[in-house]
């Protein structure tokens, strides 16, 4: 059989878990909350599910969750969204991104992504025809330069995809950056696809710049978040997209057949979560500044350089200090040898910078967090 992603195989999140589960090595790689999914939350699924709620949701999401998510966004953000036509619930943040590109990718489209990317961009464009084209980043700034956006952007060009708060890279977009997103996107008549799965978690008292608060850049875009990422709880796989009511009704066409509906009783417990429940959401920010604050003065007195996190539960070091090898052998290294399983940033480009940089999740408890920092900085 000849396959259709022939250079693709486990991904380096399995891997990494694997290895970890085999060396027993505490597990700081593949990016889950190790503490549990808010107890009113759980209450209200289980109570859903004996009541039984059990069946298939309306394709586009129950009314009371895409509501509640109109609420949400123009709480946060200010923006008035039509929960009818603009909101689609999805079988998590991946589904939406994967449908979303799929909609708008055509043969021989180019879509440009910024590397490091979230791994499933490039697949999803390659199976709807297109190619993706990377516009690679590097430590310790991550910083995105637009004049070469536009250097790349060519007839061939139907979108660019964002990311922000920035898996790897743990770093935010901010408003120079929309700015010159939106010049490019009018210019030359693109769309904007922005995984914006981890929202709720940004640093410092910084606020996150959503496209949802531009009206002339969202008219072109795609945004997707994550229940999974606020509520912890990955497992559910619940997301939605938020886009244009012309670009929904395209989104729609290949949801309902990709997922058609996702998991019913889950969609009452998160409407009720997001009406009665709001701090949760107001406070997530905090929640995760913490543990990002007590891993960082837990690494002080590592050989390791820390890099800045803006947001996201992921950290950055940059192990130049302490050895030469590649990342993906220094990180086999790590749980092998240290007990401790990390992410190389390098499988996350399509060509490699060189930078010697590891990504940590930081979405555990402080007694892990402690006892991993304890084994890195005996290196």
């Amino acid at each position: 059989m000849r396959s259709k992603l022939p250079n693709l195989g486990m991904s380096i999140f399995s891997k990494m878990t694997g290895l970890a589960n085999q060396y027993g090595a505490i597990n700081l790689s593949q990016g889950f909350p190790e503490f549990d999914t808010p107890e009113f939350l759980k209450r209200r699924l289980a109570d859903y599910v004996q009541q039984g709620v059990n069946q298939y949701a309306p394709s586009a999401g129950i009314a009371p969750l895409q509501q509640q998510i109109s609420a949400l966004v123009k709480r946060r953000y200010q923006a008035n969204i039509n929960a009818d036509d603009m909101v689609t619930v999805t079988s998590g943040a991946t589904e939406a991104l994967f449908v979303a590109i799929q909609s708008i990718t055509r043969s021989g489209d180019e879509i440009i992504v910024f590397d490091p990317a979230y791994d499933s961009y490039k697949p999803a464009i390659e199976l709807a025809g297109g190619k993706a084209v990377h516009v690679a980043l590097s430590a310790p700034g991550y910083m995105i330069d637009w004049a070469e956006v536009k250097r790349l952007i060519n007839d061939k060009t139907r979108a660019i995809i964002i990311n922000t708060p920035h898996n790897p890279s743990a770093k935010t977009l901010k408003l120079a950056d929309l700015t010159s997103l939106k010049k490019l996107v009018i210019q030359h008549d693109l769309y904007v696809i922005s995984d914006e799965v981890y929202e709720h978690i940004t640093f410092d008292e910084q606020p996150h710049l959503s496209v949802l608060r531009d009206p002339e850049l969202f008219e072109r875009s795609f945004v997707v978040s994550s229940f999974g990422k606020t509520f912890h709880c990955t497992g559910w796989k619940m997301g939605y997209c938020i886009a244009p009511s012309k670009l929904t009704v395209e989104f729609r066409k290949l949801h309902q057949y990709v997922t058609f509906s996702s998991f019913t009783p889950a969609q009452f417990a998160l409407a009720d979560m997001l009406a009665e429940e709001g701090a949760h959401v107001d406070s997530l920010a905090q929640f995760y500044q913490h543990k990002r604050d007590c891993l960082v003065a837990a690494l002080a007195s590592s050989r390791f350089q820390v890099l800045p996190s803006e947001g996201t539960y992921f950290l950055l070091l940059d192990y130049s200090q302490l050895s030469e090898l590649g990342d993906v052998a220094f990180c086999e290294y790590l749980v092998k040898e240290i007990g401790i399983a990390a992410i190389p940033l390098s499988v996350f480009y399509d060509t490699p910078t060189g930078d010697r940089v590891i990504r940590l999740c930081f979405a555990k408890e402080t007694n892990t967090l402690l006892a991993a920092a304890e084994k890195l900085c005996q290196l």
